[in-house]
């Protein structure tokens, strides 16, 4: 790719993170966003707000980690380099802290299939990874497993992590993660949730092939 793309793949990061913040599906510095680029992958550096991200401050880094950027990458840089190194169709990594998904992690709860719209993460559940502390190879261990023939997971005492072929299909799937754990803690008040077969959700999840945001200029 040539470096007008890259920028290109930068402003897009940026706009990201403060859908993140405008969604409410982050705070402050929280939060993280990665893409594939090259032989390695963009990545939002440490401790800058949202608000204040510029494209040029948007980390290139190598698949061995590195990176000769003046800002310092993301703490969380290592679990998306996996997931990335390890899922060579995923091209972006979403973390962030919404309140519903950190809820049902801080209780080390996986989300079961209490609505279709799951099968969008890939499977009849949301897997929740132990807890582990945040940047290290720990945690990396535990998401990536967590994500097996998933897109989507959460993070124990933490968050969450929505992964997709491109940003706007993981963004998508963010928002969607937060919402059905919205809906799922609001069951919980009414009563005792349903939950749909495994066979239902794999019905759902071939369906969902084809389903989520596309491009206007790609056919139906």
């Amino acid at each position: 790719m040539s470096e007008p793309e890259a920028y290109e793949i930068s402003c897009a990061i940026v706009e990201a993170m403060r859908s993140l913040i405008s969604l409410g599906l982050s705070q402050g510095t929280a939060g993280n966003v990665s893409v594939r680029y090259r032989d390695g992958f963009l990545m939002t550096p440490s401790g800058i707000p949202a608000d204040d991200l510029r494209p040029e401050d948007i980390v290139p880094m190598t698949m061995a980690g590195g990176h000769d950027h003046a800002l310092a990458p993301s703490s969380e840089w290592r679990f998306h380099r996996d997931i990335l190194q390890r899922r060579p169709e995923i091209g972006a990594v979403v973390h962030a802290h919404p309140t519903y998904c950190t809820a049902f992690a801080i209780c080390g709860q996986e989300i079961p299939a209490v609505h279709y719209m799951i099968a969008a993460a890939g499977g009849p559940t949301i897997r929740c990874a132990p807890y582990a502390p945040y940047g290290t190879e720990e945690l990396s261990v535990a998401a990536v497993a967590a994500l097996d023939n998933r897109l989507g997971c959460l993070l124990a005492n933490h968050g969450m992590i929505a992964i997709g072929s491109n940003l706007t299909k993981a963004l998508w799937l963010a928002v969607e993660m937060e919402a059905l754990c919205r809906q799922y803690a609001a069951a919980l008040q009414v009563g005792k949730p349903i939950i749909l077969s495994d066979a239902e959700i794999a019905r759902t999840v071939r369906r969902f092939e084809s389903y989520g945001p596309r491009s206007r200029d790609v056919a139906p």
